[in-house]
């Protein structure tokens, strides 16, 4: 029986793309992987099918990254990165929303068949997908912000994100550190779907439990049939004010939500910090230079983006899956005060 591409990867330790470039003498291999693949080839007596390649030869060389909410600054941020570095190693990048009511596994399955992609990012959406539909993806793929879940082999994918509950937690400790008590979270989350959002708040409970602090529905400000973004925040944030007289504190599950809310807090004729303290999540620029400055727990972006390209690329070249969590950074730029001052 004749051997396939793929068996030589196997025999070489290399992925089949690496087998690929040497058949076809394109694209950088070190002299020594291309002995050994050579040498596994003439063992073999491996004859290579000019049909087979021809076909190798119209794959593109693009990837897709699919980003849910695309208009999100933070997504913003590692967006820039990804297009350079995608760029920089000779690959088109083609970048898609997807909708709301579209599942991201099955837009990437469909993109992959129709632009004959060599690699899939995934940016935003849950942590709930199907391992079925992973079979059907035959392509290298890595969510950033979150992952696929606990039903999906981690073999089957890699993922670039952080701890959103032990982030959300620093947020929320952080304000009880302060001396606050009455402390009001913002967030948007769809019903029994897990997201990034979900995960914050089960951070802002479990810092209310650990310190002692009987948890209040009524200083939680929630809509699941609006979008996040400023609007959102000021309404939310409005609702707050108007149940919650001892208000001392707020926590926005996002940048965007708590530029909202410091807004209504200010058109409400009160005043941030000595009124009410605010913190964000994300680290974008627009909370750093809205007036007063946010204080809030910063992402890296840049460092999640990098590192997202180059396990890709890893995996596009046989390596194996990898998952990796950052740590955030709170961000102290006097949005939050002390109370025992």
């Amino acid at each position: 029986m004749e051997i396939t591409i793929k068996e030589i990867a196997k025999l070489s330790g290399v992925g089949i793309t690496t087998v690929s470039r040497v058949l076809n003498n394109s694209g950088p291999v070190s002299p020594k992987t291309r002995e050994k693949i050579m040498s596994v080839i003439s063992e073999y007596n491996y004859i290579p099918n000019n049909n087979a390649r021809n076909l190798k030869s119209t794959q593109s060389n693009s990837v897709a990254l699919l980003v849910k909410s695309i208009a999100n600054p933070f997504f913003q941020k590692m967006i820039n990165v990804i297009k350079q570095k995608v760029a920089l190693r000779g690959y088109q990048l083609i970048i898609q929303n997807v909708e709301d009511t579209e599942n991201e596994v099955d837009v990437a399955i469909q993109e992959t068949q129709d632009r004959n992609l060599q690699g899939i990012i995934i940016m935003g959406g849950s942590f709930n997908y199907s391992p079925e539909k992973f079979k059907r993806l035959k392509v290298p793929c890595i969510f950033m912000t979150v992952s696929a879940g606990a039903d999906v082999p981690l073999e089957n994918y890699s993922s670039v994100r952080i701890d959103d509950e032990a982030e959300a937690f620093k947020a929320v400790e952080y304000l009880i550190s302060l001396g606050h008590r009455r402390i009001g979270f913002i967030y948007n989350a769809p019903i029994n779907i897990m997201t990034p959002n979900s995960l914050r708040h089960k951070g802002y409970l479990r810092a209310l439990q650990q310190y002692n602090i009987p948890y209040d529905p009524a200083l939680i400000a929630t809509d699941f049939s609006s979008l996040s973004g400023f609007d959102f925040g000021f309404k939310m944030m409005k609702q707050l004010l108007l149940k919650n007289k001892d208000l001392t504190a707020v926590f926005a599950f996002a940048d965007i939500v708590a530029i909202g809310a410091a807004k209504a807090v200010l058109s409400s004729g009160l005043r941030i910090p000595e009124d009410i303290s605010i913190i964000g999540f994300d680290g974008i620029e627009e909370a750093e230079f809205y007036h007063p400055s946010l204080d809030t727990i910063s992402q890296p972006a840049h460092q999640m983006a990098l590192s997202g390209v180059e396990v890709l690329f890893d995996m596009m070249q046989g390596g194996k899956t990898q998952h990796i969590i950052y740590e955030s950074s709170l961000l102290k730029r006097g949005s939050c005060i002390s109370l025992t001052k």
